[in-house]
């Protein structure tokens, strides 16, 4: 067992202790949300402050998407090997002090580093605090509960981002920096006492190095080419090369991995449908939803002349919705299963899309603009949270950290990919005169690609129905002889395991 913690079962109340160390984890998933939220709005006068150019700002953004999405593969492995309470704690420290560090710079490069530096330490607090959660509540009831607050945190935290940016830019850009530091500080004092002691991997069989590299190196080029692809052009040479760079870094990858006696990523996870189903339903709901939001952020402020903080207020249903349903979506979880619930949150994520298609110069709030953001919020609380249940059910402790880097991995790419291809259809459809009405329609196909992206979500996620299929998903993972003759065992005991990855060789 990875905690000393004891777990009661579905009927009984949750300790003091166990709900304490539920909270510090909230806490960080929480700022790193938050985090990205917050500095979009304070962006404009962060360059009148630092004199950016528009290129430079970008960074601003994009070194935080470079570091997060980056090295979540080499965070998640490393909470497995060096222990998961260790590597959160430290990579918290890092994060308090990276706020602190951006809070009082005076350049632009500075900012910047310490941007990359806190996307660097969410890539490891974010796969530690999933694979604490997974390791420390028991599969079932009790897990579902607990990711589904969770992952609430994280979009109620992004939601708050929104508001306490408008509020917070009319003081200084640097309160929207220096905000995360004491929270994160005072999370990590709590952490220290409450999170509890977790067994690291044997590692006896030695580390995989070679895939760390590669693998780190091919993330971290995949997300720099996405994100500067738009404005080098995404058939130019310099495109056209770090692309392939990025195909033969993946190859040498997965021929390591295959290899490797103790892998960064065993491929054999992969072999499950409902892990892969997951992997790329996160891919497709969180890269939606960025291009849809950076579409409507621009579409309020630009064309509709509203301020940052209106902006924020007309997203606040959506997060609202989400943070006061996340005590029941556990329970959805447990009676319907998860395909079902994530089949029906991409179903309110295509109609929200598609509803606000309709926006003019002159929108209805009411009519057009509210039952989008409320159908939104709606598929937020119920598609994320199942996501996380699904890609992490069946697997073994020992592998935890692993999977939950690579779902992290999988939402950050999607919306670096997601956003970049959204951004090049606005920029092919924006030669028009200037004109509010011109701007408007370059606007419009860029939504029908993020409706069409979450249409394919739905579609991945309908794959995973079956007629008479029992309502509880649950993957049975096993790495070892022993381990499959016990989950063999248990599937012939039970109708609820429905998938099983075949074990490693």
């Amino acid at each position: 067992m990875t905690t000393p913690l004891s777990v009661p079962d579905s009927h009984e109340r949750w300790s003091p202790r166990l709900w304490g160390t539920l909270l510090v984890l909230c806490a960080a998933m929480f700022l790193d949300a938050l985090d990205v939220s917050m500095v979009g709005v304070a962006l404009p006068s962060i360059a009148d402050d630092l004199d950016l150019t528009t290129s430079a700002l970008q960074w601003i953004v994009s070194g935080y998407i470079l570091g997060y999405g980056g090295l979540l593969l080499l965070g998640g492995r490393a909470a497995d090997l060096l222990g998961r309470r260790r590597v959160f704690l430290i990579a918290l420290g890092v994060f308090a002090l990276a706020s602190l560090l951006g809070g009082f710079v005076d350049s632009g490069p500075l900012l910047i580093a310490s941007r990359f530096i806190k996307g660097l330490s969410a890539a490891f607090t974010a796969p530690a605090g999933l694979s604490i959660i997974t390791t420390t509540f028991k599969e079932g009831p009790q897990r579902n509960r607990a990711l589904s607050i969770y992952t609430t945190c994280a979009a109620t935290g992004f939601s708050m981002g929104l508001v306490l940016s408008g509020l917070l830019t009319q003081l200084s850009w640097r309160w929207t920096m220096l905000l995360p530091a004491p929270i994160a500080l005072i999370a990590l004092v709590v952490g220290v006492r409450l999170i509890p002691h977790s067994d690291r991997e044997d590692s006896r069989r030695g580390y995989d190095l070679p895939g760390a590299v590669t693998g780190t190196a091919a993330m971290l080029l995949l997300v720099y080419t996405v994100v500067q692809a738009p404005e080098a052009g995404w058939a130019s040479a310099r495109s056209l090369l770090s692309f392939l760079a990025v195909a033969v870094l993946l190859t040498v990858f997965v021929i390591v991995e295959r290899r490797s006696v103790s892998p960064l990523i065993r491929l054999g996870v992969l072999r499950s449908g409902s892990q892969v189903r997951a992997q790329l339903g996160a891919a497709a709901f969180f890269g939606s939803y960025v291009g849809f939001q950076f579409l409507v952020t621009q579409y309020m402020q630009s064309l509709l002349g509203w301020s940052a903080l209106q902006t924020a207020l007309a997203f606040l249903p959506a997060g609202a919705l989400v943070a006061l349903s996340s005590t029941r979506i556990g329970d959805v979880v447990d009676r319907f299963g998860t395909p079902r619930v994530i089949a029906a949150g991409f179903t309110f994520l295509v109609v929200g899309y598609a509803l606000f298609l309709r926006i003019t110069l002159t929108p209805s709030y009411a009519a057009v603009i509210l039952p989008s953001m409320l159908l939104l919020g709606a598929a937020c609380a119920l598609t994320f949270p199942s996501l996380n249940i699904q890609a992490t059910n069946g697997v073994h402790d020992d592998e935890q950290g692993m999977v939950s880097g690579l779902l992290n991995t999988s939402v950050q790419v999607g919306g670096a990919i997601f956003l970049a291809v959204v951004t090049a259809v606005i920029t092919a459809h924006g030669s028009g005169d200037g004109s509010p009405q011109a701007v408007l329609d370059s606007y419009r196909p860029g939504l029908l690609v993020v409706t069409v992206i979450a249409f394919l979500g739905l579609l991945i996620t309908l794959t995973g129905l079956r007629r008479n299929r029992p309502v509880q998903h649950t993957v049975l993972v096993a790495s070892s002889a022993g381990d499959r003759a016990v989950a063999e065992a248990t599937a012939t005991a039970t109708a609820t395991a429905t998938e099983r990855v075949p074990v490693r060789e």
